[in-house]
């Protein structure tokens, strides 16, 4: 099992963290009760609610926290700079890298994703997930004056980019395939046939 260190003290609220994260990734977020979760971390209910006010609120807490390091990995990532292959591979990169460094939260966050649509880590993930969509798409957007034939397809270039990356990061995550720059390359060179054809 992979651990996350949310801090470097062992405090209440770290611990927690880390405990949550590691059942709702090993089980699923509707499986783990909040009792579960307090047993975990050695701690009471209450204190479980004075720092997140539900289970819900420690959901989005894990999630606000790891997204954040990725939103500013990819924010760096997808600053186009007038090279579409080089900027598809540098988000394909930083996304296996990501992965890789965190397993736990990115198989989390790849359920949730995927929960039913009513479900409350649906609702919460979604939240978390629009920044990566939107970062992706703006790429293709300002690729198109050296690619026209993307003008209108933005949209669906970013979500198909995406949903391939977490396919190879699922079958990593899975141990089927190192997450490495060679299959970055292999992944970008796959999508660009398609979008340039």
């Amino acid at each position: 099992m992979y651990t996350v260190r949310y801090t470097n003290a062992m405090d209440n609220r770290g611990t927690i963290l880390e405990q949550a994260l590691n059942l709702f990734s090993e089980r699923g977020y509707d499986a783990v009760g909040v009792q579960e979760i307090c047993d975990a971390a050695g701690i009471t209910k209450p204190t479980l609610y004075h720092y997140f006010g539900s289970k819900r609120g420690l959901l989005e807490a894990i999630l606000e926290q790891s997204f954040n390091t990725l939103k500013i990995r990819l924010t760096s990532a997808a600053d186009y700079c007038g090279d579409l292959p080089l900027t598809l591979q540098t988000i394909a990169e930083t996304y296996f890298s990501f992965a890789s460094e965190f397993p736990v939260f990115y198989r989390l966050q790849l359920a949730l994703w995927f929960a039913p649509q009513e479900s409350e880590g649906f609702k919460a993930v979604i939240i978390q997930n629009r920044f990566q969509h939107e970062m992706i798409m703006n790429v293709f957007l300002n690729a198109v004056p050296q690619h026209g034939n993307m003008r209108g397809r933005h949209q669906d270039y970013a979500l198909t980019f995406l949903g391939m990356l977490n396919t190879y990061i699922g079958l990593g995550l899975n141990g089927l395939t190192p997450l490495d720059v060679e299959l970055a390359r292999q992944a970008v060179r796959q999508f660009q046939y398609g979008i340039y054809s």
